[in-house]
């Protein structure tokens, strides 16, 4: 098993050590540039690129979109119950605990631990963790609607252009489809490279806390996702990428909002600090628990 681990986890770990020696070296690094091509470029492209090619399991992928909903409302919930708990600001720190790192570091292993269609699976929950970001977040920490972020955000019309595609059974042009595939090649190693340089940034304070937000963050996305799993009886990829991508840490761009709107940054960069390592350090046992 050892064997088949390593493939799946050095790649990762490689760009996430890139991203993190860049950020000591202090040469600059622009994160805005790099998540504008992320999120506006390559993101769109390997949507439109990967599900395309899904053919007859476009059903599976609707499934992950459902299942991502229902786990991200269950997270909610349970965990604004255990920061009530705690004594903790919900505006705060809910989205820590409520958003995990589906994207950064979800797509990736996905990928490489299912393959393609993993990964096309795998961006059903990176379409509904947008959704939630980019309204949810604001709405709690800022009581702010930002509808106009999302529809000016290229992954919801590259999603549903897909959804046409599959529903329809329309096959792209080859040379529409190569071009696709170049571009969302970028994604992943931009998104874990910006995960590496992130984690180089950010400091811990109050590591009580931040561990406390990681381990709610952990432990009932992994409880979630395999009672969702065994609720409705997934097996294989669908049942692996259910699990990996609940079981993912604090999301960076929780931190990205959590300054916007000044709830408390230094921790909840403390907490995609913490999780992270806790999440890289446990990564050998989910990764064979789903795969073995």
């Amino acid at each position: 098993m050892f064997s088949e681990l390593v493939p799946v986890i050095l790649p990762v770990l490689v760009c996430i050590a890139i991203g993190f020696g860049w950020a000591k070296s202090g040469v600059p690094f622009e994160r805005e540039f790099v998540t504008r091509m992320a999120m506006h470029i390559a993101a769109p492209c390997l949507i439109l690129g990967g599900i395309a090619d899904l053919g007859g399991q476009a059903l599976s992928f609707y499934l992950m979109i459902g299942i991502a909903f229902g786990l991200t409302a269950a997270m909610g919930l349970a965990s604004a119950l255990l920061l009530r708990v705690m004594g903790q600001p919900l505006r705060s720190f809910l989205p820590a605990a409520m958003n995990g790192n589906i994207g950064n570091l979800g797509l990736p292993l996905c990928l490489f631990a299912f393959g393609q269609e993993g990964l096309i699976l795998a961006i059903g929950f990176y379409v509904v963790g947008c959704v939630v970001v980019f309204l949810g977040s604001p709405l709690i920490q800022g009581r702010e609607v930002t509808w106009n972020i999302l529809t000016r955000t290229p992954i919801i019309y590259a999603t549903l252009a897909s959804a046409f595609l599959l529903y329809w059974d329309i096959e792209l042009p080859q040379a529409l489809s190569n071009t696709f595939e170049i571009l969302g090649g970028m994604l992943i190693p931009l998104m874990v490279i910006s995960l590496g340089h992130a984690l180089g940034t950010f400091g811990i304070v109050r590591p009580g806390l931040a561990t406390a937000i990681s381990l709610i963050r952990l432990i009932l996305g992994f409880l979630f996702g395999v009672l969702v799993s065994e609720l409705l009886n997934l097996e294989g990829i669908e049942r692996g990428v259910v699990i990996v991508q609940a079981t993912m840490p604090v999301a960076v761009f929780n931190y990205l909002l959590a300054s916007r709107y000044d709830r408390h940054p230094d921790v909840v960069a403390s907490s995609i600090v913490i999780s992270t390592l806790i999440s890289l350090l446990t990564l050998p046992l989910l990764l064979n628990f789903v795969m073995g």
